[in-house]
């Protein structure tokens, strides 16, 4: 899952459940100029059906896409979504790399959730076990075959050459926080499905998680509390989040029970991570994705949890003529994994 050398342009391809979106960055160093973005909805039912005709659709979509966009280049970076990826971190052996490499395949059908012969696996040692100073730390990903070569076959099929895949939290954790922090942050992506989580240290992420909570379960408790239409719910929810102060805190009260499903989630994670790292504690919670513009939300996760908020900026480490920051800015928390995509260092 990792790029090939001497590749010098492509792009960052996020294939989300309400859009495609993609990101192609030019120069070098840690910060790149923005040379192209766009994105375009597509129904959520295409994106996580396998059937041909659904299948066929997103085809569609990806073409018009490269098409609007003017891309030239068809080398791309793409993003696996979280539900897709099984992520862990673990203690091994200290061994030579080659013998790491031997150690987890032989133990990978105790760590990941599918057979080993019908799984890609990654790993990248972390540095030192902190439970375990005779350890080393690894982080694995592994993706089922099946899921990998289909997506290769459809982005094929239209003439582009992938570079390589990267589970979406990776590529988000590259573009939301800066190289250089040492102490943890907790990104949360929310999405339309689900939650993506990703506690990251040194450079490195050592929790991921999807949280199967996102926009859509927020506005539907939203449409059946309040016995809306679904369109509705949603201007409501966007309008006035989790303001107290607005329609008598009517929004507020029918959508509350499903933001404390996922900060119990959250707050699970939290102390997961702190039983594993008792020595470090989390600085901060960028949040991203779709609910982050819900009014009051981030107030309410840094009440919640005592920690620093941030919004997501996907263009942090990429720059760009300052007469387009609003353009920019409006639609940024969208475009996390797209930029860490193309952020990707060969």
């Amino acid at each position: 899952m990792s790029i090939l050398s001497g590749v010098s342009e492509f792009f960052g391809l996020d294939i989300g459940t309400t859009a495609i979106r993609l990101v192609e960055l030019r120069g070098n160093g840690r910060v790149k100029a923005l040379n192209k973005y766009a994105f375009i909805p597509i129904d959520s039912k295409i994106a996580i059906s396998d059937a041909k005709a659904d299948q066929q659709k997103l085809v569609q979509g990806l073409q018009d896409l490269l098409n609007q966009a003017h891309i030239t280049t068809r080398n791309v970076a793409v993003g696996i979504a979280s539900s897709r990826v099984f992520t862990t971190v673990v203690d091994i052996e200290r061994l030579a790399p080659g013998e790491i490499a031997k150690t987890i395949m032989y133990q990978a059908d105790s760590l990941i959730p599918t057979p080993v012969a019908e799984s890609k696996l990654d790993w990248a040692v972390l540095g030192d076990s902190p439970k375990d100073k005779t350890k080393v730390e690894v982080l694995l990903t592994s993706v089922t075959n099946d899921f990998i070569e289909a997506r290769l076959d459809m982005l094929e099929s239209i003439g582009l050459n992938v570079i390589a895949f990267e589970p979406d939290g990776m590529a988000l954790s590259r573009a939301v926080i800066p190289a250089d922090t040492a102490t943890p942050q907790m990104v949360l992506d929310i999405g339309n499905k689900s939650t993506d989580l990703v506690v990251s240290m040194n450079g490195a992420p050592r929790l991921v998680r999807s949280i199967p909570t996102g926009t859509e379960a927020i506005i539907k408790s939203a449409s059946q509390n309040l016995n809306i239409d679904d369109n509705q719910a949603r201007q409501f929810v966007f309008k006035f989040g989790l303001s107290q102060g607005k329609l008598e805190g009517q929004i507020y009260h029918a959508i509350i029970g499903t933001i404390d499903i996922l900060m119990t989630e959250i707050e699970k994670s939290i102390k997961f991570f702190q039983a594993r790292y008792p020595n470090s504690h989390i600085d901060r919670i960028i949040v991203s994705g779709g609910a982050s513009a819900l009014p009051e939300f981030p107030l309410y996760i840094a009440n919640k949890f005592g920690l620093n908020i941030e919004i997501g900026n996907a263009w942090r480490n990429v720059s760009f003529p300052a007469s387009r920051q609003n353009e920019l800015l409006t639609v940024s928390s969208h475009f996390c994994v797209a930029a860490g995509l193309a952020e990707r260092e060969e």
